[in-house]
């Protein structure tokens, strides 16, 4: 891969959905031309998880932010589906898709971890920020 330039490219779960991503898209082209549909279908959800990781990542609101990671996993669970469909048609071989499939679990770990990080991140920040009452004197 290229140097990158931007920062969410330096990201490891960035570029592990990048790969992830030319898999499915190779897988894809395998499909037989009646599967047109499911073709495209899979090339834009692959799309849309390396794009929504990129966007959120340059998002500056925690909410923006989890709702971005949070569309990049419901693409990546899409795509699971889709690589059952495959398998239940017997449009690759089962050994290919598993990995594929066990590729895409890692991949999903790394994304759940990557929204816990978020979330650490604005609850420290909320900490910081969050103004401290006075203490109460007892008068009595």
């Amino acid at each position: 891969m290229d140097e990158p330039l931007f920062t969410f490219e330096k990201l490891q779960v960035y570029q592990n959905a990048r790969s992830f991503r030319i898999r499915i898209y190779k897988l894809a082209r395998l499909l037989p031309k009646a599967e047109y549909k499911l073709k495209i279908q899979m090339w834009d959800a692959a799309r849309s998880l390396t794009n929504n990781v990129a966007e959120g990542h340059g998002r500056y609101t925690f909410k923006d932010r989890k709702r971005f990671i949070t569309d990049a996993r419901a693409s990546l669970q899409e795509l699971v589906d889709d690589i059952n469909l495959r398998r239940d048609e017997s449009y690759a071989k089962p050994e290919h898709l598993c990995d594929l499939k066990m590729d895409g679990f890692a991949l999903l770990k790394q994304l759940n971890g990557y929204s816990r990080f978020f979330e650490k991140e604005h609850n420290a920040r909320k900490k910081k920020t969050t103004p401290k009452t006075e203490p109460t004197i007892d008068r009595t």
